[in-house]
């Protein structure tokens, strides 16, 4: 099979290649190849790869940048996404596309279900919920995976940032106010491999909007701390850790307090279901040394 994956060097692109490459054809073409600010750009891409399915783990993620770059974050996470929709149907093909616990504000005491009204506290969640509504306006087959708190063993994320300071500095503050369950990116990938078995196999659920993250929770201070764990298991050296509200951490944009997400639907429907945080965690590590 031939597979179209849109971002080249991002968390999950990078985990889900590994996966994928074993047995299929993947297309994953640099920015250079495949410009998404440039909706013609990308038909002509889509035309020329035909695949017979397609990825969609770009994303403009710069949560605090979007602030000031509204009409690049727009490009990239609502208006690129409909484009690859739309090229999905002419092809016959099905679209799977990542999205955001940052479509939802954090104001409810619960996880958050695929029913709840989403209402996004700043532009980054806003482009990414207009990426949503362009992709199921088009009615093709499609995906579309709501995950939060995505970190891995490379580029930039929580995990490898607290790695860093937790070994330079003696102390620590850490947000403790804001709720959610870190998800590493091999099990979005592990989980859309899944997906896409069930899909080739007869096995497919319905097509639209579903929550994918890690079981459990936890809080920013809570996920410091097991990484800190993790690091005196090895005889690292590890700062004293003190928890903190969001409101001592001012940030450019809004988070969401609350940040988990119901992930039933996804078990139901399709047979898929997730790890809890910790056990991914521990394979994640595993994978680092």
């Amino acid at each position: 099979m031939r597979i179209l994956v849109c971002g080249q060097h991002g968390q999950v692109s990078r985990e889900l290649q590994q996966r994928l490459n074993v047995s299929n054809e993947v297309v994953v073409p640099g920015r250079d190849q495949l410009d998404l600010t440039q909706p013609e750009h990308i038909r002509q891409r889509v035309r020329q790869v035909r695949p017979d399915l397609i990825i969609n783990a770009a994303a403009y993620t710069a949560v605090d940048q979007a602030e000031s770059e509204p009409d690049v974050a727009f490009a990239i996470n609502a208006t690129a996404p409909g484009i690859l929709a739309e090229e999905a149907l002419v092809l016959g093909i099905p679209l799977i596309h990542y999205s955001t616990d940052y479509v939802f504000d954090g104001s409810i005491n619960a996880p958050y279900t695929e029913d709840d009204t989403p209402n996004p506290l700043g532009v980054y969640g806003q482009s990414k919920l207009a990426g949503e509504q362009a992709i199921t306006a088009v009615q093709g087959q499609h995906l579309i995976l709501r995950t939060s708190w995505v970190y891995s063993t490379h580029g930039r994320n929580f995990l490898l940032t607290m790695q860093r300071l937790l070994q330079e500095k003696p102390e620590l503050r850490i947000v403790a106010d804001q709720i959610g369950a870190p998800t590493w990116a091999g099990t979005i990938a592990n989980s859309t491999l899944a997906l896409i078995e069930r899909w080739q196999t007869g096995q497919a659920g319905d097509w639209g909007t579903y929550h994918l993250t890690a079981q459990g929770e936890t809080s920013w201070f809570g996920f410091a701390q097991a990484i800190g764990e993790a690091l005196k298991e090895q005889g690292k050296p590890c700062a004293q850790l003190l928890p903190i509200p969001s409101s001592d951490y001012p940030t450019p944009a809004t988070r969401p307090l609350n940040s988990r997400l119901d992930c039933s639907r996804l078990l139901r429907e399709w047979g898929v279901s997730q790890p809890d945080w910790q056990t991914a965690l521990h394979e994640c590590l595993a994978g680092q040394a």
